[in-house]
């Protein structure tokens, strides 16, 4: 990717969501842990990848952000579809909801740590 002249380099960040109940979060949390955000960063074009979640009701709200150098990049991770989530065989033991359908933008940076806005 060119860039111009005092421009940071463009990178994709993208975005999946998924829900499970309550009582299984942080066990869910842990699992996404040791296997998404595992998996993701120790992926090459990866620049780095965080977990956010947020109780809503009985579920909480979980966010992968993981951020690459290309859209390229992110095929090691997904195979040839990347705008398809990622899923894993344990999947269910936590009754995960996964949005089937990831985003993906571009940004100028990897922030330190995963931005909340409130």
């Amino acid at each position: 990717m060119s860039t111009a002249k005092g421009m940071d380099l463009i990178m994709i960040v993208r975005t999946w969501h998924g829900i499970v109940p309550l009582e299984k979060a942080e066990g869910f949390r842990i699992y996404l842990q040791n296997t998404g955000i595992a998996e993701v960063k120790a992926l090459s074009g990866n620049k780095g990848a965080y977990i956010y979640s947020q109780s809503q009701g009985e579920f909480e709200h979980f966010y992968m952000v993981s951020y690459w150098e290309s859209i390229r990049s992110i095929h090691s991770f997904t195979g040839s579809n990347p705008h398809i989530a990622v899923t894993y065989p344990e999947d269910n033991k936590y009754c995960l909801i996964s949005d089937p359908i990831v985003l993906h933008h571009e940004v100028q940076k990897v922030p330190s740590e995963f931005p909340l806005y409130l």
